[in-house]
């Protein structure tokens, strides 16, 4: 169904990594350590600055992919794993773009499955990587069904 999306990606977006949204992103998680959002602790640690809780980009654009067309509702988040080269940085900009790195198809309970494999990243302005994501979205027989009328 989405075979022919493997390897495409978006255009980068540029994020701004928001003090505002960093402290509302730590309360709704419920992390409220002072590296977040007390700009003594950012100034004293060894970042000189605050970060980013390590789920933070969540809140991001990634683009869109050209063709790639998922409805709003009925999927499935199944898994998502981030690496890091270094904490996001309070104020710094990220350019974030997603790409297809998979799609495969299981027989489950429910029927036929589906399993789109995005990655995602997010580079500073020189062009260096700050992070990547691996995110899975199941696509359900049911929402699948709608997709091919």
């Amino acid at each position: 169904m989405f075979k022919e999306q493997i390897g495409k990606q978006s255009s980068k977006v540029k994020n701004v990594v928001e003090r505002g949204a960093v402290k509302k992103f730590a309360e709704a998680i419920g992390d409220l350590h002072p590296i977040y959002f007390d700009e003594d602790t950012g100034r004293l640690s060894k970042y000189k600055a605050n970060i980013a809780p390590p789920t933070f980009p969540r809140t991001f654009d990634y683009g869109d992919i050209v063709g790639l067309n998922l409805p709003a509702k009925g999927l499935i988040h199944g898994e998502q794993t981030f690496h890091y080269e270094r904490p996001l940085i309070v104020g710094e900009e990220v350019f974030c773009y997603s790409k297809v790195k998979n799609y495969f198809e299981k027989k489950g309970n429910f029927g036929e499955m589906g399993f789109l494999v995005i990655e995602s990243f997010g580079d500073d302005q020189a062009g260096n990587n700050i992070f990547s994501s691996t995110s899975t979205v199941v696509i359900s027989e049911a929402v699948r069904k709608v997709l091919v009328k």
